[in-house]
């Protein structure tokens, strides 16, 4: 018996999954041909693709042409707001929900984490993974979905906080703070903790994007 192919992505998700990596970036065209060659697909479901997105202002108009959306300091400011909020009722209904599995697997991708401390990028990517266990683990399916679209839209900075000088470890003691009263049991520590944890990235954000602006 063959082994069976997964499936294939659909147009919408390898678009948004391409922003998500860094693919396109904040201020970059997309074509439809280019899109429908890059994912081996028809021109349709990239059109119906990018019209979605554009719903969701992931992307936006310059003149006929569509681009990857960015955030001002005002956007990213509520959205940081929203993030922080959700986030830390991520971690207290984790603290209240969480299976011992559940708990484990975060544990070991905080110490798994730490060997990704000169790499930014894949700190980054082991980042989002993180809280999408934290996500998974609050056992609300309603709150996971808020959630996605939350992080849909922090692909939209063109900066990662973990960039800047020694981020990364004091992120990675954020993270494991986080772990250790989600283990605990502790509702209100857990909730705290990730609010912490954010506060700090978007402090850290703001002053990589206005050290980007001032030598630019």
């Amino acid at each position: 018996m063959k082994d069976a192919k997964p499936p294939q992505k659909d147009a919408y998700t390898s678009i948004l999954e391409a922003i998500d990596v860094g693919v396109y970036r904040p201020g970059d065209r997309l074509v439809e041909s280019d899109l429908a060659e890059r994912f081996g697909m028809s021109r349709t479901p990239i059109r119906e693709a990018l019209q979605r997105l554009e719903t969701q202002s992931l992307l936006t108009r310059d003149g006929r042409s569509l681009i990857v959306a960015s955030l001002d300091h005002n956007q990213m400011a509520e959205l940081y707001v929203v993030r922080t909020e959700l986030e830390g009722l991520a971690a207290r209904l984790a603290a209240r929900h969480a299976t011992d599995e559940e708990v484990q697997v975060l544990r070991d991708m905080v110490e798994a984490d730490r060997a990704l401390l000169e790499d930014p990028s894949a700190l980054a990517r082991a980042n989002r993974r993180f809280h999408k266990q934290i996500h998974l683990a609050s056992h609300n399916r309603f709150l996971v979905q808020q959630l996605d679209l939350v992080h849909r839209s922090m692909a939209l900075m063109a900066t990662t906080s973990l960039a800047a000088q020694g981020r990364g470890e004091i992120a990675l003691a954020e993270h494991q703070a986080i772990v250790d009263a989600i283990s605990a049991r502790d509702e209100d520590a857990a909730y705290q903790a990730l609010r912490d944890h954010i506060s700090v990235a978007f402090v850290t954000r703001l002053k990589l994007d206005s050290l980007a602006h001032e030598n630019s």
